[in-house]
């Protein structure tokens, strides 16, 4: 069987969030039952760092954290072709040394 992650591979997190002003990019908006936050989703961009031998994957986050996922979490999921054009800018770069988020700057 094939394993579902490679090291580099670009992987969107869907993370529920809460607050009384919900940010540009959140997506599913809806009041809270006491009307005075949101509950809403974010989309963050990761890049596959490693994958554990028990099923768990490292990924690096764009400001160069690492975090450990569970592989088979709904929430997560691997970037299509036409995401990582669209969002090429916001997934981090790996490089063959220590793993670091890429810095964009526009001319």
């Amino acid at each position: 069987m094939m394993p579902r992650f490679r090291r580099g591979d670009c992987v969107i997190y869907r993370k529920q969030k809460f607050s009384a002003c919900p940010c540009p990019h959140a997506k599913n908006i809806y009041p809270t039952p006491g009307g005075d936050s949101y509950s809403y989703a974010v989309d963050k961009f990761w890049t596959v760092v490693a994958i554990q031998p028990n099923g768990r994957i490292v990924v690096c986050t764009r400001r160069g954290k690492q975090v450990e996922l569970n592989a088979d979490d709904p929430a997560l999921r691997r970037a299509h072709w036409l995401a990582r054009f669209w969002f090429r800018h916001r997934f981090p770069v790996l490089n063959d040394g220590p793993v670091q988020a890429a810095l964009h700057i526009n001319p």
